[in-house]
């Protein structure tokens, strides 16, 4: 099985964005997909919450290594619409995204090259309100350790970029801390170091933060 990236960029949360082109109004929405079948079921909700519009265009690029990716024109002539708004998560070097663009026609044509730009502006805004964010990979870290070491372990996971996630306290305090993946063994060997080995520290499981 391959390794998860050491980072990734997506997006923070679910916003839209309007614009309007000669009468046509686009509303783009992007949102995070942590899977294929999340970004299908976004898509669906904005099937369902626009039903009145002309087309509900959309793309995505799911997986942490962008393993998934697929666009839908929604009837504007091929590759006039979904592909500009795939290429702009591409462009934006996003995975796990996703982008529904709506659009409800204004009564003018806007030819081929017009609807290439207009979904493409439309998307962009939309992942912009959304805010482009990059995930890190940390590892998961436990650390039991008598009270007398607590202020030089806390300063000590400060100082190598640890996020601290609880300080739990009874005959030990017992720290639960987020790692850099990549830093994990050094910090786990900074740590026994500073202790002498009094602490004990443990490694479980990764999560993206």
């Amino acid at each position: 099985m391959d390794s998860l990236p050491e980072s990734f960029k997506t997006v923070r949360g679910e916003a839209e964005a309007v614009i309007i082109e000669k009468k046509s109004r686009f509303i783009a929405t992007a949102a995070p997909a942590v899977s294929e079948e999340s970004a299908q079921g976004f898509v669906a909700s904005m099937r369902r919450k626009y039903r009145d519009a002309t087309h509900n265009v959309y793309a995505y690029v799911a997986g942490t290594r962008g393993e998934y990716q697929r666009a839908s024109d929604d009837g504007e002539p091929s590759g006039t619409a979904g592909l500009p708004v795939l290429e702009t998560i591409k462009r934006e070097g996003l995975v796990n995204t996703v982008v529904n663009v709506t659009r409800y026609f204004g009564g003018t044509l806007l030819g081929a090259s017009g609807l290439i730009r207009a979904y493409g502006r439309a998307a962009r805004g939309g992942i912009l309100a959304a805010g482009p964010v990059e995930r890190v990979l940390y590892g998961r870290m436990s650390i039991e350790a008598d009270y007398s070491l607590l202020r030089p372990l806390q300063r000590e996971l400060a100082q190598n970029g640890c996020v601290t996630v609880e300080t739990l306290y009874s005959h030990l305090v017992r720290i639960n801390a987020l790692v850099k993946l990549p830093d994990s063994a050094r910090v786990v060997k900074r740590l026994m170091d500073i202790t002498n080995g009094a602490a004990a520290v443990q490694l479980d499981g990764t999560e993206y933060l």
